[in-house]
């Protein structure tokens, strides 16, 4: 093929390149036929009316309130009623309750750049990110020196945060993120690390007080531009950014690496990820993406691996089920499973988190603190984000057996919740 085509079940325009399937749908490709096309079909006033996917242009019945493609939603106006509202358009108890049936719809990841891979230094008083994720000077968009940067005096504690802040938009965006500031301010890590942050949460982040204390590895200009995306964090003086784009990835995921120096201390790695998330869809419903995510959890490992210390923090996706162990060398160590012996630790969980009790039941531990530790020691691990805001509740319509019925439900900072990890110095 020599030019772009359009696939026969969804529509979408895909490239040249796209030669086996379809980028939305996973379709195959059909080559054109020879055979004259049949005649064209008139369309009766009796038909059932349709609204087209903004994402993919796939016509969907109105009784569908989710592409049955990509699984975009459909716009509001187009809803004809609650059952229009349900999660996926199917009764809670027909739903599949599988790791990644939660998550559908999933939005991708638009306006993705290509990456430079490459780890550019710090230089004087300006941080250099890799060309993915833009550069940033001093006092103009983000503070490059934090607190503990400054400072001279041996550091005896060091904490570390993992949070997916869930890119939810039309459920109490702002409250949501100030509470997450508030986290933010109560344990006051040092590093950061973010999963699920789109343009408006990074504006909302960026005009907060806390914001000020920190280093970015995202600029300006990269945040407005992506869909959503992870980010880095650091209140300590960093040495470089990176970031390295995952090939087999339909989602455009990375993996977001810094390296810090650590006031009286050996410097220290920390990176992010958020690894492919299971995405079932039509026809087969399988499409859970265990081989791309095991192999990216692979490449991160290489990637971090001749480091003698490193912290890797993320929303992997992960489940021991479908995926298996998660692909650690010696040395590595699952922080969870090291201090919390015989705890589920589930990050994302239906029944512990009350915002998510309208959903079809889910328990993972889909969040996890990786590292390898020469010169510091684990002192702690503990979930945050757990208490609902005060005052705060929204309204959830959910179809039960043909009836619609109003939940109303408290809320909380995240659909996950985030972790914290404490170090010390051997």
């Amino acid at each position: 093929m020599s030019s772009s085509w359009s696939c026969n079940k969804c529509t979408f325009l895909n490239s040249a390149s796209q030669k086996l399937n379809c980028m939305i749908c996973l379709a195959p490709v059909s080559l054109p036929s020879l055979s004259p096309p049949p005649p064209s079909l008139s369309i009766s006033a009796n038909d059932e009316a349709k609204w087209a996917c903004k994402a993919c242009t796939f016509l969907n019945t109105y009784k569908n309130s989710i592409c049955d493609v990509c699984g975009t939603r459909s716009p509001t106006s187009s809803l004809l009623g609650f059952q229009d509202l349900t999660d996926s358009g199917l009764e809670s108890n027909d739903a599949d309750s599988s790791v990644g049936s939660v998550f559908f719809p999933l939005r991708r990841c638009i306006k993705r750049k290509a990456m430079d891979d490459d780890v550019v230094e710090v230089d004087g008083a300006s941080v250099v990110c890799s060309a993915s994720q833009g550069v940033m000077k001093k006092n103009k968009e983000i503070e490059t020196k934090g607190v503990a940067s400054d400072s001279g005096t041996p550091l005896t504690c060091l904490k570390i945060l993992s949070y997916n802040v869930w890119f939810r938009e039309d459920l109490e965006l702002n409250l949501r993120m100030r509470a997450i500031g508030h986290l933010i301010q109560l344990h006051s890590p040092h590093l950061i690390c973010f999963q699920e942050v789109t343009p408006e949460i990074y504006d909302i982040f960026r005009k907060s007080n806390w914001w000020k204390a920190y280093s970015c590895s995202v600029s300006v200009d990269v945040a407005v531009s992506r869909g959503y995306y992870c980010m880095l964090l650091s209140k300590l003086g960093v040495k470089s950014f990176s970031s390295k784009s995952f090939g087999n990835s339909i989602m455009g995921r990375e993996l977001s690496i810094a390296e810090v120096e650590v006031p009286g201390r050996k410097p220290l790695v920390f990176a992010t990820s958020h690894l492919e998330s299971p995405c079932p869809g039509p026809p087969k419903w399988d499409q859970m993406f265990s081989r791309e995510r095991v192999e990216q959890a692979k490449e991160a490992i290489e990637i971090l691996r001749p480091n003698a210390n490193v912290i890797f923090g993320g929303d992997m996706n992960w489940c021991d089920k479908l995926d298996g162990k998660f692909p650690l060398p010696d040395k590595w160590v699952d922080v969870w499973e090291v201090l919390k012996p015989g705890d589920l630790g589930f990050t994302y969980d239906t029944k512990a988190n009350p915002m998510l009790s309208g959903n079809r039941a889910l328990q993972k531990r889909l969040d996890r603190i990786l590292c390898r530790l020469d010169d510091y020691k684990l002192g702690g691990i503990e979930m945050v984000g757990k208490e609902a805001i005060p005052g705060l509740s929204y309204v959830k319509e959910k179809k039960v057996r043909g009836d619609i019925k109003k939940l109303e439900l408290p809320v909380l900072p995240s659909d996950h919740f985030g972790l914290l990890v404490t170090l010390s110095p051997k």
